[in-house]
């Protein structure tokens, strides 16, 4: 299948996860329950996880599928090329109906994510990779509209004012800290994934995260903004974060536009 047939099968299976999410979340009873990792999960993100996976084995049976709902996907070893699924990426902002809740499908080539649908469902809002570069497509009814992609690109930095976006439901004190070195003039939040697609339209410059997340987090918004412009960077060592990693866990991470004096 050709790079153009790939993203909008991406994109299709993105819309479709989200039709059958927001079927759940408007009939009522999201059946919550709670994964061996203390984690919730809900019944719409395991419709929309049997979507995506039969989707994706059915177009592209020669590219392994790791999805987060699919715990025997969690191979030991990751393959030099795979696709990587959160089909419900902020649970509890879906069960206390905020609304910032994100379908997120990646295609990692060698540990790097190069291909990538993010799509907010409850706010009609989807970004995407088109070869080498990030769109927004306009939502109506649930599907695209034909010729609405705006293409992105991430800001230009200032220093002396930036724009920070960090997490509604894990905020914590350490990122408070980090964040206070930096001199900030707008402080916004965002659930789930969208914060990297907030960067990668240039509507915040940075994203730092002193906190635990997983690789299914953040693989298909870290694609949106690589193709915007913009990079995620440990903060450890300040290399590329990369996929594939022993037990599928990010190490703390700064996600901006380039041009961020690092402290």
């Amino acid at each position: 299948m050709i790079e153009q047939d790939l993203d909008s099968r991406m994109t299709d299976l993105a819309l479709a996860a989200g039709r059958e999410i927001m079927a759940i979340y408007e009939e009522g009873d999201l059946n919550t329950e709670t994964k061996s990792d203390d984690s919730p999960v809900t019944a719409a993100d395991l419709a929309a996880d049997k979507v995506i996976r039969e989707g994706l084995v059915e177009s592209f049976p020669e590219i392994p599928a790791i999805t987060e709902e699919a715990a025997e996907s969690h191979v030991q070893q990751a393959p030099e090329r795979f696709f990587l699924v959160d089909p419900l990426d902020g649970t509890k902002e879906f069960i206390q109906r905020r609304g910032e809740f994100t379908v997120n499908i990646a295609l990692i080539e060698g540990g790097t994510p190069v291909r990538g649908v993010v799509y907010a469902p409850a706010i009609g809002r989807l970004f995407a990779t088109r070869s080498d570069f990030a769109v927004e497509l306009g939502i109506a009814d649930r599907s695209v509209q034909a010729g609405s992609a705006r293409r992105l690109r991430v800001s230009t930095p200032d220093n002396a004012s930036l724009t920070v976006i960090a997490s509604k439901s894990h905020r914590d004190q350490a990122t408070d800290d980090y964040i206070a070195q930096y001199s900030v003039a707008d402080f916004k939040s965002a659930g789930s994934s969208l914060k990297f697609c907030l960067l990668a339209a240039g509507e915040a410059d940075f994203y730092p995260r002193l906190g635990r997340t997983m690789e299914w987090d953040t693989a298909a918004g870290h694609a949106v903004l690589r193709a915007a412009g913009g990079t995620v960077l440990r903060h450890d060592d300040r290399t590329q974060l990369l996929y594939g990693k022993p037990a599928w866990e990010n190490p703390f991470f700064l996600a901006m536009a380039p041009g961020i004096d690092l402290h």
